[in-house]
């Protein structure tokens, strides 16, 4: 692991030195994550743009992908697992029924209601993509071994708690 000075050493240097009144410390994590979620970003959309796919639908079919056999979810269920507003939802199941990727089909457990479910094209879509996906992440993590892999995960973990 190299310890050579990077981007971030030299603005928290350089704030350090213009306000040495002020503790810039937490911009040692805080803008390597935010630089990290940059790539990550890229990395995500490159892999989804490789199965045709935009951010947004590969959330809406990966929900519909996890939930197992038979790959089938209300609406109210999507809004939740996507953190979309139901409005948003209607749109994005519109657009992806019409790509072929999703049906609506009635609630086998209430009558009133509509399941959305994927498609084997929408699968296929959303399978290629999450193996495209980890293979980007793995490159993005390809200098951390196994221990400082773990430690890394451990740490998120802790700072992620408070948004949960």
């Amino acid at each position: 692991m190299s310890a050579e000075p990077d981007e971030v050493d030299r603005l928290v240097a350089a704030w350090t030195h213009e306000r040495p009144d002020l503790d810039v410390s937490p911009m040692q994590v805080m803008s390597r994550v935010a630089r990290l979620a940059h790539h990550l970003d890229r990395a995500r959309r490159q892999a989804f743009a490789e199965h045709g796919l935009e951010p947004w639908e590969f959330d809406v079919l990966s929900a519909l992908r996890k939930a197992g056999e038979p790959y089938a979810l209300s609406p109210g269920r999507l809004v939740q697992e996507t953190l979309v507003t139901s409005g948003t939802m209607t749109n994005r199941v519109d657009r992806l029924a019409t790509r072929g990727f999703v049906e609506r089909l009635p609630d086998p457990s209430d009558r009133r209601g509509v399941q959305v479910r994927l498609t084997p094209a929408g699968r296929t879509a959303v399978d290629g993509a999450l193996t495209e996906l980890v293979e980007h992440e793995k490159e993005l993590l390809a200098e951390l071994d196994d221990e400082h892999a773990d430690v890394l995960v451990d740490a998120l973990r802790v700072l992620a708690r408070r948004f949960a």
